[in-house]
């Protein structure tokens, strides 16, 4: 492969995982051993929050009273339309049931989960589009209780926006608690007395580690680093609107990483050319962290070829990718690693991580390869179930009982041993040599 780097990372977008770890052992030993105290320490120490950890119906109330009914109708409008994508997802998604052999009938239930845990975080941004984004989902698939938790803002209460967000989407309890302490919360089942069986939503670093580290006993949706941007683009994109994407997501935070593949030079120079100055017109605090994350982790690969640029877009196997080139159902056919995948200049990173309706919450730091993201589908449990006849039972039990000496499973082998002689007492069958170690 024949790339050329125009610009590079000088820093990789990986979290201070030593760190983290550290803190976050600690904090969920505390958590584990005494609970809602601890809980409540943490979030008096952290977050300067006092108050009630679980929300009232009056207490919500009150907090969205002065909500402007324009902002309510738009995250009605978004929260819908993630609702109605992950019921399309949960659509596609049967049970069925077929016979395998004469008398042998299996088949699969597709169930939710019980209870889930939504994460939404409150800290440099309220992210509102994340409230409805899991707890929506979450909705759709027909989990029984939602659980959903976020930090104070600012030194108040939860943000009005954000926990409307989580009211309109469909949250049962609704919990001002941030950070660590609320994804221990959600596992463990303080202040509820309900265990979560999935806590999903991105986090910093400390909260990433809190799900990682508790992953087993719960299941979770992602393991979360830096936000990121690749951005396919060939000579008929408009530079101007490549580097305003670019920008756009670089300012997720300082770890951020924005890449550009290109099979056109000059679209990728002059893409390169305006991103310093899109940033320097951000307000201050977009404006910080978008400079630090194009210094310090922005990248353009000049590509000679449309499938070599394709080939390394999967070796990064970006969050979210951009596509502003021609034919573009040639790139749908052949783009295999990405979180999401944005087809054209008409959409954008922007539109999926608010409103367009396919989830937000993505695989990272290549995750890609391996794994999607957040979708109806992490709340649903594909269940399997098998029925016998007593002819069938005989079939498959001679097999089982052979196959189980062989490994040396006697009590296995005995189980089929058993029915045979019920069903069969007068039948000669042959069930292997009985194990003698």
């Amino acid at each position: 492969m024949s790339v050329t780097y125009l610009k590079k990372a000088s820093k990789t977008a990986e979290t201070e995982t030593a760190t983290a770890q550290k803190v976050v052992k600690e904090m969920l030993a505390e958590i584990q051993q005494r609970g809602e105290e601890a809980v409540r320490e943490y979030s008096r120490k952290l977050d300067k929050w006092e108050g009630d950890i679980i929300m009232s119906p009056k207490a919500i109330a009150v907090a969205i009273k002065d909500i402007p009914d324009s902002v309510k109708r738009d995250i009605e409008f978004a929260s819908k339309q993630v609702f109605d994508f992950a019921v399309a997802q949960k659509n596609s998604m049967l049970e069925f049931s077929t016979e395998l052999h004469p008398g042998v009938s299996a088949g699969q239930r597709v169930i939710p989960v019980n209870v889930v845990g939504c994460y939404a975080p409150s800290g440099r941004y309220a992210h509102i589009a994340s409230a409805y984004m899991t707890v929506a989902t979450a909705k759709a698939a027909g989990a029984k209780t939602i659980i959903a938790c976020s930090s104070p803002y600012r030194g108040g209460g939860m943000h009005p926006y954000l926990l409307y967000a989580f009211k309109t989407a469909g949250a049962d309890v609704i919990m001002t608690l941030g950070g660590v302490q609320a994804i221990a919360s959600m596992v463990y089942g303080l202040f509820t007395g309900k265990q979560a069986d999935v806590v999903v939503g991105p986090g910093n670093k400390f909260v990433a580690e809190a799900k990682r580290t508790l992953f087993g006993k719960v299941g979770i949706d992602v393991f979360a680093g830096p936000s990121e941007v690749a951005i396919i683009a060939d000579e008929t994109a408009d530079p101007s609107i490549v580097a305003s994407d670019l920008v756009g997501q670089a300012e997720h935070g300082h770890e951020s990483p924005a890449w550009l593949f290109s099979t056109s030079e000059a679209l990728a120079k002059e893409a390169m050319r305006q991103v310093p100055g899109l940033i320097e017109k951000l307000p201050p605090t977009a404006k910080d962290a978008a400079g630090s994350a194009w210094r310090d982790y922005g990248e353009v690969v000049l590509c000679s070829t449309r499938e070599e640029a394709a080939e390394i877009s999967d070796r990064y196997a970006s969050e979210h990718l951009e596509v502003h080139a021609k034919d573009l159902d040639w790139w749908l056919d052949t783009l295999t690693c990405y979180g999401s995948l944005f087809l054209g200049e008409e959409t954008t990173v922007a539109y999926g991580d608010k409103a367009a309706g396919p989830n937000h919450v993505l695989p990272t730091m290549g995750a890609a390869r391996y794994s999607g993201g957040l979708s109806v589908h992490k709340f649903m449990k594909v269940l399997t179930w098998q029925r016998m006849t007593r002819e069938a039972s005989r079939d498959i039990g001679l097999v089982s009982a052979r196959i189980s000496r062989l490994e040396g499973m006697e009590a296995h082998a005995r189980t089929a041993d058993d029915r045979l002689r019920k069903y069969y007492p007068s039948g000669q069958f042959e069930v292997g040599a009985p194990v003698e170690v």
